[in-house]
């Protein structure tokens, strides 16, 4: 891993928030997936990405940053936030303050043991060839009706050039003929560092409200959000039995 950069032009650095408190699974960054805890697996598969700078861990609690620290890895305890932009935004504050300035902010979630750095490459590529580009995120393909309208799904519709229109939990576009494609979000986002502190300072809004669904946010103050396929599936771990899922997944990765 290279060193911090000291100008703006320089580099992207990936954050990746971890809490302890997650009401479905506590505790579950430090979940043992084949012998490792979950966070180690996400930041050895973010390390990978060609276009990183560096990759930092941002935590509320003692116990993850130790972990973190423990195997090689970067972190940096945080206050209490109520988004996971809130959090992002103050590590890149503190970077800031400690001279240590990005260009871009890459926010991955720590409960993707699978991330591949394929597709957080396709990301960084993908918005930095935007000439106005602010904000990125990645979607797949939906591969069945069940996933479809399962709300626990975030989808997304695109425009012509491959922004988004709108995202839901509800199943949209609604199929009245067939052949519109089915788009699945992927909670990946790529930040412009001088917008991150503006989305970061947006109201709340009544639709990313509704919907829980904070990328709403954005649309609905008129910032565009650039979308890029990925080429992989990701396994998230929810609950604790999503653990074995991943580890079977691992298994078929190696």
């Amino acid at each position: 891993m290279s060193a911090a950069p000291t100008t703006p032009d320089d580099g992207v650095l990936a954050v990746i928030p971890a809490r302890w408190g997650s009401t479905r699974f506590p505790g579950k960054p430090l979940a043992l997936i084949a012998g490792r805890p979950m966070i180690q697996h996400v930041v050895e598969r973010v390390r990978r990405t060609p276009s990183l700078a560096d990759v930092l861990v941002a935590t509320d609690d003692r116990r993850i940053l130790e972990t973190v620290q423990g195997f090689g890895g970067r972190a940096m305890l945080t206050g209490e936030h109520p988004t996971g932009t809130d959090r992002i935004a103050e590590v890149a504050r503190r970077e800031r303050e400690a001279g240590r300035r990005w260009a871009w902010v890459l926010n991955v979630q720590g409960d993707e043991p699978l991330i591949d750095p394929g597709d957080l490459e396709t990301l960084i590529r993908g918005l930095r060839a935007q000439p106005e580009g602010m904000l990125g995120t990645l979607i797949v393909p939906f591969v069945s009706d069940e996933e479809f309208r399962s709300p626990n799904e975030a989808k997304v519709a695109l425009d012509a050039r491959g922004r988004a229109l709108y995202f839901s939990r509800a199943p949209i576009p609604y199929l009245r003929q067939p052949g519109a494609p089915r788009w699945r979000h992927v909670g990946v986002y790529l930040y412009r560092a001088d917008f991150l502190a503006t989305f970061a300072a947006l109201s709340r809004t009544p639709l990313s409200e509704s919907e829980q669904l904070e990328q709403l946010r954005a649309l609905e103050h008129g910032y565009p959000i650039h979308c890029f396929q990925a080429r992989s599936r990701s396994v998230s771990v929810d609950a604790p039995e999503d653990v074995a899922r991943a580890e079977a997944a691992l298994r078929e990765a190696y």
